[in-house]
């Protein structure tokens, strides 16, 4: 019998629902993070374009172009032996024509080795997504803030109860246009336990409370190796950022003192 452990598929996403078994899902860049969360049993790696921020030091996602993804997803899967490995399609890869949005993604899972792409916007992104998915390529939706929008939402605020109506219509909408997934972030926990409700997709939440089928973090985040914004909804599993920086000052302090090399 192999040991190689059985790889998360796309339709498994809907079973997990159907089964009532939540989805647990970290961001990842490199083939080594990838590697030890795929050993822990996550179900999903996501390539995020947050990367422009907790890998590049940038102060949005916007200046994450294809090249990036496709390499940073590359990386990971390369590193991955279980997990689904979905990659964020970057600002302006996908909305400027139908024809951007199949190349693009089709490069992510062509040359990036992901098996699916994730996408933000709701109505507007009816068409793509369908097409997208009428040519094979599998969708994760992702609705309430939406970073690749911060300069139209006026920063990364939580939305409001009274979005909720378009909200759910843009769930619905999705689910028609064939998305498998939708990740729904910062948005009052009564609206995410509503959507999920209604759609037959599984939702996977990022500070939108307990209902969701599963849940994503960004992984700098949960384990404490980015500190320079924390969203409120995070839980810190590790502080492996102040564990690093002390390994380092140990070396440093045994390079200085000639105790290191013996």
């Amino acid at each position: 019998m192999s040991d190689t452990p059985k790889r998360v598929r796309v339709p498994d996403f809907a079973d997990r629902k159907r089964r009532g078994e939540k989805i647990a899902v970290l961001t990842a860049y490199d083939a080594t993070m990838a590697r030890l969360m795929d050993r822990a049993g996550v179900d999903a790696l996501l390539v995020g374009d947050s990367l422009g921020m907790v890998v590049k030091g940038d102060s949005t996602t916007l200046e994450v172009t294809m090249d990036m993804m496709v390499h940073h997803t590359r990386s990971v899967a390369n590193g991955t032996k279980r997990a689904l490995v979905i990659a964020d399609l970057p600002f302006l890869s996908y909305q400027t024509s139908m024809a951007d949005a199949v190349r693009n993604s089709g490069r992510l899972l062509a040359e990036g080795h992901a098996a699916a792409v994730k996408l933000e916007g709701g109505r507007s992104m009816f068409d793509t997504v369908a097409r997208l998915v009428e040519v094979g390529i599998p969708v994760m939706g992702h609705l309430g803030v939406t970073p690749q929008s911060v300069h139209r939402l006026g920063g990364m605020r939580k939305l409001s109860m009274s979005e909720s109506d378009r909200l759910l219509e843009d769930a619905k909408l999705l689910e028609q246009a064939g998305a498998f997934s939708i990740v729904l972030e910062s948005i009052p926990a009564e609206i995410a336990k509503e959507i999920t409700a209604a759609v037959a997709v599984p939702t996977i939440g990022i500070g939108a409370g307990p209902h969701c089928d599963g849940q994503v973090l960004v992984s700098y985040d949960a384990f404490g190796l980015f500190d320079e914004f924390v969203p409120s909804f995070v839980k810190r599993y590790a502080e492996l950022g102040q564990q690093m920086t002390d390994a380092a000052k140990a070396y440093v302090d045994e390079v200085r003192d000639g105790r290191f090399p013996k």
